[in-house]
Formats: structure tokens, C-alpha cells, sequence
């Protein structure tokens, strides 16, 4: 008798735990809720379809739910948000967000892949029109209309990680004025402070304004304008506020159910990806990993790492052996013409973490 999988998140690590899935079983039954509008794409190409570099939107997903029908024969629903697991029944209950109504659906096997969601600080403010926050395609679609329709000359973007520093290249490359408010000394958390004076340097090079070292207090709209109020400065006046302060796990139907949370109220998972409740698995931004370096457990919001949790949460669903060893963070970003890459820990982390080490610059 054949397998019926279900899959919460069609983003990243449930998509390609779909297409495996269907590989290793060609009889299973499939089936795909995703709460957005789209599956399969990766958040780090969005800031480029904001800036024009990509054309058309289709080029953000890689895959479509006529594709995975048609290719795979796995039933992707988008539009349709799981509201509640029940292990005990081996169901979960989801509502189609198009039509409003509300079933139970029973499996074998499932596998949480919710992702993470953007943090929205509790400041005054943060409902105002020209203010968004950057994680789908639906987000990538608002802001590029605002660009298009508004025609806004300036913007702020509160927060100086990967995503923020892409959407700043950007919208800067759009002719905008671009201003990041970071709280640390530093953009990109990651890196060494010597080696983010670099990025400061090419940032400012481009024209982009760093104020580093400065906390948000809220906004006010004024005259057309939005007013970004700091902690400890003077109010910045702009068009348009991106939020880029980073992502928290989204484990509301985990917590809920029962299911064994972690760091951060992220999930807890085993080598093989299994979850504290039979038979539910669980992959990406959501799950806690073992850290390589520091054998501590980590949270790591990358796809690279969210893509092989799938493939091995498939292998397992499907009778494999399969083990995920752990994750060193590695990653990657190109900025205007400069390419960083960082892995493992930086200086800090490393003697926050009780490693004794030392530090070497080279230089080619």
C-alpha cells in the first residue's frame, strides 16, 4: 500500500524533500501546503527582481505547482496554510485561504518545513504604508510596485545583514538615497569586524550611508515623508523603510502540537530529521542544527543547509539510513563587485563559544 506524505512549506527544504521524495518512491502520494503564492525559489534572488536586475518574476521560482504536477506528480496547494497538527489522529488541519474552507487531512508521514519569519519589532509605527519587511515573493512583489508606482527617492533600511545589504545595492543602484541604521559596529554579523571594514568601505564607495552603532525607536509619517526616530540621533527623513533585522523561527504548529522545541523555540530534531512526535519530521530555518565547530546546537537561516536536510528527511521517510552531521554556517554574498564569503565562526563567536584561538589576515 502506497505512503501519503504530507509536507508543511514548499520554500526551500520542502520542496526539494517533495522531489526526492518522489524519486526514491514512485508510488507515494504527495501532497504539498504552502501558505504563499509560490514554491520552490530562494529568498536571497528577491532584492534583484526590486532592483531589475531580474526581469521577470517567473525567474524567481524554480519551480511552478503545474510543474510539480506535471513533472512529479506531487499535489502542491498554494494558498492553503496548515492551522493545526494532530498527531494522535495523523492529521493536520488546513484552510484554503482562496475559498475560506476548512478540512482534515490524514498521512503517513510529515514533514514541517515552515521556515522562519521576519522580526517585527514592537515599536511605534511599524503599520505605516511605506514600510515593509523582505521574505517572499509576495513581499518582493509589494515593494517592487511601491518602486514602480511611488517612484521614492530615498530609502532606509534598518538592518545590515545579507538581505539588507542586497536589497541596499539594489534600490542604490536604482538611483535612490540608501541609508542603513545597524545597532552593531558592523554589517554583516559574521565577519570579523577588519574584514567588514571592506564592506563599509565599498558600500560608502557606492554611495550608501552607514550609520552604524544606531537603534530604531519607531517612525511617524509627516508631510508625505516618513520620519525613521532613533535612539540616539538625530530623525532620518525618507520614502520608503525596509525592516531587514532578521528572522525567528515559525513554530506556532509545532509548540502547539506538542512537538519539542529548542534554542530559540526552534525545533528539536535528531540526526535522521525526526521530531519528539512519530512519524513528523522537520527541516530548515525552523529546526535546530548541530553546529561543526563549536558542537553546540545553532540556529542556521541558510537554504544550502535547508536543501540537504531535505534530501535527507526524504531518504529517512522513504526507509533510508540517511544522518545530517551538522552545519559550519557557510555562505556567501556578492556586494556591487566585491564577493565575501565567511564559514565556521568569526573571533568572537569562537570565544563566546570557550575556543581558544588566534587570529591571521592574509592578503593576496
Amino acid at each position: 500500500m502506497s505512503k501519503k506524505i504530507i509536507i508543511v512549506g514548499g520554500v526551500a527544504g520542502g520542496a526539494t524533500a517533495a522531489a526526492r521524495i518522489r524519486r526514491l518512491d514512485e508510488q507515494a502520494e504527495i501532497i504539498v501546503f504552502e501558505r504563499s503564492g509560490f514554491v520552490s525559489y530562494a529568498n536571497c534572488g528577491l532584492p534583484y527582481y526590486i532592483g531589475g536586475v531580474i526581469q521577470d518574476k517567473e525567474e524567481l521560482t524554480l519551480q511552478t505547482p503545474e510543474n510539480f504536477r506535471e513533472r512529479f506528480r506531487i499535489d502542491v496547494r498554494v494558498r492553503h496554510e496548515v492551522t493545526a497538527l494532530h498527531p494522535d489522529k495523523k492529521t493536520v488541519s488546513v484552510k484554503n485561504l482562496k475559498t475560506g474552507e476548512e478540512f482534515e487531512e490524514n498521512y503517513d508521514k510529515l514533514l514541517l518545513s515552515p521556515g522562519a519569519r521576519p522580526v517585527q519589532p514592537n515599536l511605534p509605527g511599524v503599520g505605516i504604508d511605506n514600510l515593509f519587511t523582505l521574505r517572499t515573493v509576495e513581499d518582493t512583489l509589494r515593494i517592487r510596485e511601491f518602486v514602480l508606482k511611488e517612484k521614492p527617492k530615498s530609502a532606509v533600511l534598518a538592518g545590515g545583514g545579507y538581505i539588507g545589504l542586497e536589497v541596499a545595492e539594489n534600490l542604490r543602484e536604482l538611483g535612490m538615497d540608501v541609508t542603513i541604521v545597524q545597532r552593531p559596529n558592523q554589517v554583516l554579523n559574521p565577519l570579523d569586524y577588519e574584514m567588514a571594514t571592506f564592506v563599509h568601505a565599498k558600500m560608502r564607495e557606492k554611495g550608501i550611508h552607514l550609520m552604524l552603532g544606531h537603534s530604531v525607536d519607531g517612525f511617524e509619517q509627516k508631510d508625505g515623508k516618513t520620519m525613521v526616530i532613533l535612539k540616539d540621533g538625530e530623525p532620518l527623513k525618507t520614502d520608503m523603510v525596509i525592516l531587514a533585522i532578521g528572522v525567528a523561527p515559525d513554530t506556532r504548529l509545532a509548540k502547539d502540537a506538542g512537538i519539542s522545541l529548542g534554542i530559540k523555540n526552534s525545533i528539536v530534531v535528531n540526526e535522521r530529521m525526526e521530531t519528539s512526535a512519530p512519524d513528523i519530521y522537520a527541516v530548515g530555518d525552523a529546526v535546530e542544527v548541530h553546529h561543526r565547530i563549536t558542537g553546540q546546537k545553532a540556529l542556521i537561516s541558510l537554504a544550502g543547509p535547508a536543501n540537504k536536510q531535505g534530501r535527507i528527511a526524504a531518504d529517512n521517510i522513504c526507509g533510508g539510513n540517511s544522518s545530517y552531521k551538522g552545519s559550519q554556517g557557510s555562505s556567501v554574498i556578492k556586494i556591487f563587485d566585491m564577493t565575501v564569503a565567511t564559514t565556521g565562526l568569526n573571533e568572537q563567536a569562537a570565544k563566546q563559544a570557550g575556543i581558544d584561538c588566534d587570529k591571521v589576515y592574509l592578503s593576496p
